[in-house]
């Protein structure tokens, strides 16, 4: 088993080397988006291939308190929004040290995997991070193509 310290120092290797992304902010009302990475993505839209995991970083301040913090990630095709799952949706287990305090900046980290039965395809991922309230901490969305 890797030691916890290891993957999260290989995730901070992965976030640094990524480049900053065009997103769009779909309705950050608790926190402010500093910046978002997907790694590796070198340009936009970003080419996920199938059965491989991307490494997401978001650089966001909290203009709130909260006891905790859990990530809701869709694929959105033709204005619908499909859940799509993550391997950790809390917060405070993806870099967030919890409780979250106003004022104070945070870089959430996590994965995302792309599974091969997905269908290849254009679509808009849209993910947020909802505070112990069910407000959005943040919400950011980025075209992207599922490919083989």
């Amino acid at each position: 088993m890797v030691p916890p310290t290891l993957v999260l120092l290989l995730a901070l290797v992965a976030a640094a080397l990524a480049e900053p992304l065009r997103f769009v902010d779909c309705g950050s009302k608790d926190g402010s988006i500093q910046e978002v990475n997907v790694s590796p993505c070198p340009t936009q839209p970003c080419q996920l291939v199938k059965g491989t995991s991307y490494s997401i970083n978001v650089t966001f301040s909290s203009k709130i308190e909260s006891q905790g913090s859990k990530a809701k990630v869709y694929g959105e095709m033709l204005h619908v929004d499909i859940p799509f799952p993550i391997p950790e949706p809390d917060g405070c287990k993806s870099g967030i040290q919890c409780p979250i305090q106003k004022g104070h900046s945070y870089s959430y980290l996590n994965k995302l995997p792309v599974k091969s039965e997905y269908p290849s395809i254009k679509l808009i991922v849209k993910w947020e991070l909802v505070d112990d309230q069910d407000q959005m901490l943040f919400c950011w969305k980025i075209p992207v193509q599922i490919t083989s």
